[in-house]
């Protein structure tokens, strides 16, 4: 028996064995013939699929017997669906072409924030991009700055630090806005007293898209990105020409023109972004202080590239930000001023920056690129009886070397950084002045070493003169389950180098401040992680499902406090202690047809440890949803109707705030070479000053209270869009 029994299994599980199969593909564009990195297919009726790797090549395996049909896809292409006889007789891989959907753009979303330059999906670390068309709608919401762009992001949250001036900082997963770092392009151009303003000076007609990385992304750039960084990608000439304009009105009174021109021709690239945007003194509450200061913005942002070869390119350009703004006593502003109404507040800022770029390929699998920047910015604050101002000087060069082989990437690159600050002497106090430089290295490698699993790795070692040496390692890895699911999950180690050019210095303007002791004073450093969990699928043929959660988490030990002395001054502290960040961000998208529905929900527990007592860090919404309905006629006609909830916040004096909605709703009409546009901010008229006050003591002496809710109220925008 056992002779006879033996001789059967064997015959049944080659049988198995020979059942089960492998398809093989390798998926194109059908015009341009382009692989088709990160396409998908998948057995009809199962999860069992694969991704295409970065040679369009992808493997399907255990396909039982018999007709089998394969579906493939890719985002922008229309779906292909091919059946197939197991066993195939074709041995090679089947060439699998697939078209643009109608209407579509093929524009990859190609990230260059993580240093390489993959598609979203297929970069370890987890990424935000706002681009395209989203990007162009936020626009239309605020024309002359990217506040609102970021403020309506998940898990992020900008804090208003003044509430006659509108300076605000953006906050990442409630952390302070020291913890996050801005570039422009790679080149980090917004940090230290530069930052105090940055948001509301940059204007996005000129941008293609903006890239966010949550969490430590100190081994990336360097010191500042504790919280993460926030990437601002300029657009770059392509051969046909683009010429666009945008004037946008605002029912309080503002105004905003903007340009911008593009074009490429064989061996010389241009790009060209101005704009001019005012503000009118606007007191929607009556309370006797501005909502929207009075300011006039001029921005003359010119760039030149150069195409050597097919190898070499290089870029210049120049930025300049020149502005004057002034908020307070309405009645000051309007030249009605006396003794009672005399307080003002007054922000003066001239920025000028270079950028040099440098990019020459060595062949099909290494090149090298070269940056550098230069920056100029001297701002002003004055208030009754107290000015603050100085001038801080910067610079960045970075040298970088990449290197691909089939399924592994490397980058290594030497950063040199110089930041300095001199404080103008106006009285006998101490100035706060600083010079820092900063030498760092660092490598990174990604590895495609499975074609459902790429892991990325790097270090970065910085030496600063101040404060020493840092190394930051960080570890991040994608797995794509199948082609509905993938999970990713990062972390890694940062480090911010002090200054007093904070939210809560920044709130009482720099006055009575004292400069940081060096010699009694660390370096804060970081540690965090998160875990995201990302699906998507075809509910049918016109509805499409997706959503992501991102779990996180980042502490900071040691931070600086700024704190108040019994002389009536401040100075910054750095108490045994910590303060941690953890929650969950999720974000759904439903696609029905012309209809787009987005929810956003954000947890963010965010606490500060000191002497075994926890207490919540102030200023933070621990509970935020984004809800936007968006309704799309393509080239025709774009709706969207939003709704955002914040929770109660802790104040920095020990109360609470109140919990509030803000609703707002967008049109535009869109023609072959215009569009005309119009936006109801906050039509439910949500303001601070109808449930809470802005401020104490007297309208010639107020002490400002946290501005945790808008206080501009509804105000409707529109205009007009060109391209020619």
């Amino acid at each position: 028996m056992k002779k006879f029994i033996l001789p059967v299994l064997a015959i049944i599980y080659t049988s198995l064995a020979f059942g089960q199969h492998t398809f093989k593909a390798i998926i194109k564009d059908s015009e341009s013939k382009e692989l088709l990195l990160g396409a998908t297919a998948i057995l009809q009726g199962t999860t069992n699929g694969a991704s295409a790797n970065q040679n369009g090549y992808l493997e399907i395996k255990n396909i039982p017997d018999g007709k089998q049909t394969i579906i493939f896809s890719y985002v922008g292409y229309q779906e292909k669906k091919n059946t197939f006889l197991f066993p195939l007789i074709q041995t090679d891989p089947f060439i699998i072409l697939l078209s643009a959907a109608e209407g579509e753009e093929l524009e990859e979303v190609v990230i260059s924030s993580t240093r390489s330059s993959r598609t979203i999906d297929n970069i370890p670390t987890r990424i935000e991009a706002i681009s395209g068309e989203e990007l162009e709608e936020k626009g239309n919401m605020k024309p002359g700055d990217i506040r609102m762009m970021l403020n309506e992001s998940t898990g992020i949250q900008t804090q208003q630090t003044s509430a006659t001036s509108y300076n605000s900082s953006i906050r990442i997963q409630g952390l302070d806005g020291k913890y996050t770092q801005i570039l422009k392009d790679g080149y980090p151009l917004y940090a230290g007293f530069s930052g105090g303003l940055s948001l509301l000076q940059i204007a996005p007609l000129d941008l293609k898209q903006v890239e966010v990385i949550k969490g430590a992304s100190s081994t990336l750039y360097g010191g500042g990105a504790i919280a993460g960084l926030v990437n601002l990608v300029s657009k770059t000439p392509e051969e046909e020409r683009e010429l666009s304009f945008m004037l946008n009105g605002t029912s309080a009174l503002g105004l905003d023109v903007s340009g911008f021109y593009a074009k490429k021709n064989d061996k010389i690239g241009t790009t060209i972004f101005a704009s001019y945007n005012a503000g009118t003194a606007y007191d929607p509450s009556d309370i006797g202080f501005t909502a929207i200061p009075e300011f006039t913005r001029y921005t003359v942002n010119p760039k030149l590239f150069v195409y050597f070869n097919d190898k070499t390119t290089l870029n210049a350009g120049v930025n300049t930000t020149i502005e004057k703004r002034i908020g307070g006593d309405i009645k000051y502003i309007e030249n009605k001023g006396n003794e009672t109404h005399s307080y003002f507040e007054k922000n003066n800022t001239n920025r000028y920056s270079a950028q040099l770029g440098l990019d020459h390929t060595i062949n099909d699998n290494s090149k090298w690129s070269f940056k550098n920047s230069l920056s100029y910015y001297d701002r002003s604050i004055e208030i009754p009886s107290f000015k603050f101002s100085g001038v801080q000087l910067s610079s960045f060069n970075e040298a970088t070397y990449h290197y691909k082989v089939e399924n592994s990437e490397w980058i290594s690159g030497l950063n040199l950084w110089t930041d300095k600050f001199t404080q103008d002497k106006f009285d006998a106090s101490e100035a706060v002045d600083y010079h820092y430089t900063t030498i760092g290295g660092f490598v990174q490698n990604t590895w495609n070493a499975t074609e459902k699993f790429i892991l990325e790795t790097g270090l970065r070692g910085d030496y600063q003169n101040e404060y020493g040496f840092f190394a930051l390692p960080r570890i991040s890895g994608l797995l794509k389950v199948n082609p509905k699911l993938s999970l990713r999950l990062g972390g890694g180690l940062g480090y911010k180098t002090p200054t007093v050019f904070t939210e809560d210095a920044e709130r009482i303007q720099f006055r009575n401040v004292l400069p940081i002791d060096i010699s009694n004073t660390e370096a804060e450093k970081s540690v965090g992680g998160n875990f995201d969990i990302n699906y998507r699928t075809s509910l049918s043929d016109k509805m499409s499902f997706s959503i992501n959660t991102l779990f996180f988490y980042t502490e900071i030990k040691n931070p600086l406090i700024l704190t108040a002395t019994t002389e009536n001054l401040y100075e910054f502290q750095q108490p045994n202690g910590s303060i941690d960040t953890k929650g969950i961000e999720t974000n759904v998208k439903l696609t029905y047809g012309d209809l787009k529905l987005f929810v956003g929900y954000t947890l963010a527990d965010v606490n500060e440890h000191y002497n075994g007592i926890s207490t919540k860090f102030p200023l933070v919404a621990k509970h935020r949803l984004n809800n936007v309905l968006m309704y799309e006629i393509e080239d025709s006609l774009k709706m969207g109707l939003e709704a955002y909830y914040f929770s109660p916040q802790e104040l920095n004096n020990g109360a609470k705030g109140k919990e509030y909605w803000l609703f707002g709703f967008m049109v535009e009409k869109i023609w072959d070479s215009f569009s005309i546009f119009i936006n109801f901010e906050n039509f439910g008229d949500t303001r601070q000053t109808k449930f809470d006050t802005i401020y104490s003591g007297t309208i010639t002496n107020p002490t400002f209270r946290d501005i945790y809710a808008p206080v501009d109220g509804f105000v409707i925008n529109g205009g007009l869009k060109l391209k020619l």
